[in-house]
C-alpha cells in the first residue's frame, strides 16, 4: 500500500522520531510504513489521519 506519510511529515518539518512520538509508535514503525514494508494497524492509521487532519483515504493509496 502506498502512502503520503513521508511528504506530510517533511512538510511539517518533523523527523520520523517526532512523528512516531506524536502517534505513540516507534521510529522503526514509521520507517517501515513510509517505505511500504509494513501496513499500519487501523488504530495507527486513524491516529495518523487525525494528526494530519486528513481522511485515511487521503493518506493511504491502495495500489492493487
Amino acid at each position: 500500500m502506498k502512502n503520503r506519510i513521508t511528504d506530510l511529515r517533511t512538510e511539517r518539518g518533523w523527523t520520523q522520531a517526532e512523528l512516531a512520538q506524536r502517534i505513540g509508535v516507534s521510529r522503526q514503525t514509521i520507517n517501515a510504513i513510509e517505505t511500504g514494508k509494513f501496513d499500519p494497524s487501523l488504530p495507527t492509521a486513524f491516529r495518523l489521519a487525525k494528526l494530519f487532519d486528513l481522511k485515511i483515504e487521503e493518506i493511504f493509496i491502495d495500489d492493487h
